[in-house]
């Protein structure tokens, strides 16, 4: 059986990956491909409930780093085994919010936990599935702010982190982006979404030969 398609969207919260995301979701189901949209953490009933544990704002400031990085790991190993990984080798597209570059760049820039540790957890909980392609949407700390505050709703446990944290998770995404050009697209967040729609879509059917 063919193989599948796995592409995950990264960034600093507020970056607008999700409604990328879902734009690109719609185009390709519209061409008829069969599409996985889910999303970290999260994606499956086990995963949710960690997901309610890791961005409750109740929990703020009582979630060690440590902990923080196993519970999503934990939420991680969960989502592969049940929801990725099969779909993967069913031939689908699987399109992701966020993944391993997450906890690269918030638990090992944001939170200064040792990024080679996370490596070999990530490894262990994903049994070495990897992205075929990460895109990261990057846009300063302050307009990610600026959208937080103008989307209505309240902040959830992350979201209410400092402006300090976000600048060194985004420094994360840079470095991975300038480490990996070749598994990793950077693009400008803050431009136009119709614009950056198309520029992920083209890089899409250039992978998967469209």
């Amino acid at each position: 059986m063919k193989r599948g398609y796995f592409f995950t969207f990264e960034g600093i919260d507020g970056s607008g990956k999700s409604t990328q995301l879902k734009r690109v979701a719609d185009s390709l189901q519209a061409k008829g491909l069969r599409c996985l949209v889910t999303r970290e953490p999260g994606g499956t009933p086990v995963s949710e409930r960690i997901r309610e544990i890791l961005l409750s704002p109740d929990n703020k400031d009582k979630i060690y780093p440590n902990t923080e990085c196993l519970l999503y790991m934990a939420s991680r190993a969960q989502h592969v085994c049940e929801v990725i990984a099969p779909a993967f080798h069913r031939g689908e597209i699987v399109l992701c919010d966020r993944f391993e570059q997450a906890t690269f760049a918030y638990q090992g820039y944001g939170r200064g936990l040792d990024i080679g540790l996370l490596r070999n957890i990530n490894q262990f909980a994903t049994g070495g599935l990897i992205p075929d392609i990460t895109f990261i949407f990057d846009v300063s700390v302050e307009l990610s702010q600026e959208r937080l505050s103008s989307s209505g709703k309240g902040r959830d446990r992350l979201e209410s982190e400092s402006t300090q944290f976000f600048t060194k998770v985004r420094q994360g995404y840079l470095s991975a982006a300038e480490a990996n050009p070749q598994k990793i697209v950077l693009l400008d967040g803050s431009r136009n979404i119709e614009e950056l729609t198309e520029q992920v879509l083209n890089v899409l059917y250039e992978y998967i030969g469209m």
